[in-house]
């Protein structure tokens, strides 16, 4: 069983990436006498949610994934955010490497959405490791498996998730709809003569938030 730890250095936006990544900088120490040959890495990163505070207006925002606050005891809980991989090159006691993290900015996806009802503040990761560890030793290559215990926590700063999605969407986001209510939006629009599909949703729920108000009163 291969002895090598991990620690994490930093977690930042790639800024040349095709679609949403961010670069996780890792430490790699490895003990062993035998140096590595190639080290095939796995990661899965887990949102700890538990771990961090909540204003009222971000508690607001979570009711759809947490409930109630007093059911947070219960509800609020480590999730799985996305899982990435990495082929290492060889190396002897220890490396540093980047391992690229896909990212999602659909709200349909829970950690979009959690990600994107805080105000500020830092995102408790924890990232759990797997894989495959090619040693080179006196009597030739020798595969170990990286321990399951392996792991590594990390802080990262929610404006770092914000570069990431203003670097792709500036100022905006996605949500997606069925065909239906595509089309239902299309024809309001083009009823009404709206320029572009934010004044008609925008319209539609300040006529939604008028009829609750009157309702109400």
């Amino acid at each position: 069983m291969s002895e090598l730890s991990f620690a994490i250095r930093a977690v930042v936006p790639d800024r040349y990436a095709a679609t949403p990544t961010l670069t996780v900088g890792l430490h790699i120490d490895d003990p062993g006498n035998d140096p590595v040959h190639a080290l095939a890495l796995r990661a899965q990163v887990v949102l700890e949610p538990q771990r961090r505070a909540y204003g009222a207006e971000e508690a607001g925002r979570l009711l759809d994934l947490f409930g109630e606050r007093p059911r947070w005891g219960t509800t609020v809980k480590p999730t799985t955010w996305t899982t990435c991989s990495a082929v290492v090159p060889g190396f002897t006691g220890g490396a540093d490497v980047d391992l690229p993290l896909p990212c999602s900015y659909d709200l349909e996806v829970a950690a979009a959405r959690y990600l994107q009802a805080l105000d500020g503040g830092e995102v408790p990761l924890r990232l759990l490791f797997s894989g495959t560890v090619f040693r080179r030793g006196p009597a030739g290559l020798r595969i170990e498996p990286v321990p399951w215990s392996a792991e590594a926590e990390h802080r990262m700063p929610l404006a770092v998730w914000r570069q990431l999605v203003d670097l792709h969407w500036p100022d905006s986001g996605w949500l997606r709809l069925r065909r239906d209510t595509l089309r239902a939006l299309q024809e309001e629009r083009a009823r009404t003569g709206d320029t572009s599909w934010e004044e008609t949703i925008g319209r539609l729920l300040a006529g939604a938030h008028a009829g609750a108000e009157v309702t109400g009163g």
